[in-house]
């Protein structure tokens, strides 16, 4: 753990580093950049390792979704930085005439990023990218329950960046992030449940440091009965129980029409088995719980219905078989509480405005999926229920396309970044008007007799 004196020693390297204006320039920026990902390819097999340690990773999962995804999102950063970064030229009103008008992005500072357990390279790394384009300098605070990938991503920091750009803090998070927060960040991008994030605003709040909270919430998964079943199968099975569930935006429930879900339960078992074999606990291809309280949380939910498919459990192994549950009720906890496991509840509707009141129940979802032909459907759950974003006839992959925002509204958070949205994120937008002296036109000055008429002209 870092004590308090060394955390002010860093914080003080970086205010120092920062107010230099090295991280100003455009080539600072883009070199930095690259170093980051030539660091992530030097440490790719033991990032790989350490998320097979820390979750049962299969390399294909860690690479796709924690590797893989930095390397797409950095190379889309580097390709259009430059653009980004120079000023925007906007139109002027007649009334400020002889002017123009240019929008700058300036970078915020000192930022502050936290992570999360699920996905512990990725949720630090993506932010840092936003941070280090917007031409920041960062601490970041790894998850301390994904260890092994913590000290990873604190080697790989360490070797890469001077500690005064960007450097990693260790410890629990519930001592360092305090420690940290003492002082004043020009920004704190925190990935996490809304409890801490409830924690991290506060401690935000006495030094008005902006925050960006990606947090949670139980996202729907609607399907009607215009649908492709198989394909509808294959994807939500995907991505429910990719990291076993330990996801985000993984589908928390699933709310089918009443016609199709005795089809839609048979296809998804189907792909369980096409997926895991008959018995997953044996695949190399399905992840673990993160620890044994998280285990004992999601294990309960077993007792709150039917299950239709899976339910096994082995609390040695931090095992927990993809399971599908019928017959439970709004009030069991399993549907008041983000599930954040592989149990997928599976409750029916059968006309859509019930469907989008029964969402309702948990505002502010952080991904919403919908499997429909129906351009009607889509209309109405797009316009009709507030969500963070999400997609149609597909689940997770709206996370992996730079040029949509991704952020959550309400419960589910607030910001957003990937792509442009992370480096507005990390910057402040500055607006200059830059007036003539050729013309100085004496309408605005005193005295004002007989001028209001001319200014109404003006401005009319």
């Amino acid at each position: 753990m870092t004590s308090n004196a060394q955390v002010s020693q860093l914080y003080k390297a970086q205010q120092g580093y920062f107010e230099s204006g090295v991280t100003l320039p455009y080539a600072f920026r883009k070199a930095q950049l690259k170093r980051l990902r030539k660091g992530i390819e030097k440490f790719e097999s033991r990032i790989m390792e350490a998320l097979h340690q820390d979750l049962h990773k299969h390399a294909m999962e860690a690479y796709a979704s924690e590797i893989g995804f930095l390397y797409e999102e950095i190379d889309y950063m580097l390709a259009n930085l430059k653009q980004w970064m120079e000023p925007e030229i906007v139109t002027s009103p007649f009334v400020t005439y002889p002017s123009s008008s240019r929008v700058y992005r300036e970078p915020l500072g000192l930022t502050l990023i936290i992570s999360p357990w699920n996905y512990p390279f990725m949720l630090l790394i993506s932010p840092l990218a936003g941070a280090m384009a917007g031409g920041n300098c960062a601490i970041l605070k790894p998850s301390e329950l994904a260890p092994h990938t913590a000290a990873v991503t604190a080697a790989m920091i360490k070797e890469t960046f001077d500690p005064a750009y960007i450097t990693v803090v260790e410890g629990d998070g519930s001592e360092a992030i305090p420690a940290l927060m003492q002082f004043r960040f020009d920004h704190v991008f925190f990935t996490g449940s809304i409890a801490v994030g409830k924690k991290i605003m506060e401690m935000a709040v006495p030094h008005l440091t902006p925050v960006t909270l990606e947090l949670g919430g139980k996202s729907p998964c609607v399907v009607d009965e215009k649908v492709n079943i198989t394909v509808a199968a294959k994807r939500i099975i995907w991505g429910k129980f990719w990291n076993a569930g330990q996801t985000c935006v993984a589908p928390d429930y699933l709310l089918v029409h009443h016609k199709v879900k005795d089809a839609l339960v048979a296809a998804l078992k189907e792909t369980i088995v096409s997926f895991f074999g008959e018995d997953p606990a044996a695949s190399k291809d399905y992840a673990r719980m993160i620890n044994t309280r998280r285990f004992d949380t999601v294990s309960a939910y077993l007792d709150e219905g039917q299950i239709l498919h899976g339910g096994q459990t082995d609390r040695d192994n931090l095992y927990i078989a993809p399971t599908l549950l019928d017959d439970v009720e709004w009030s069991d906890p399993v549907m008041q509480e983000e599930i954040f496991g592989p149990v997928l509840p599976i409750l029916t509707f059968t006309e859509l405005p019930q469907a989008i009141q029964a969402i309702r129940q948990h505002p502010y979802p952080l991904a919403l999926y919908v499997f429909t032909k129906s351009k009607k459907t889509e209309k109405m759950l797009i316009e009709q229920v507030r969500f963070g974003g999400g997609c149609i006839n597909n689940a997770l992959v709206h996370l992996t396309n730079p040029e949509l925002p991704f952020g959550g509204a309400g419960y589910s958070g607030m910001g957003q970044y990937h792509g442009r949205y992370s480096f507005d994120t990390f910057t402040h937008q500055k607006g200059m008007l830059k007036t003539g002296t050729w013309l100085d036109v004496p309408v605005k000055y005193p005295p004002f007799k007989n001028k209001l008429k001319m200014l109404k002209l003006i401005m009319k």
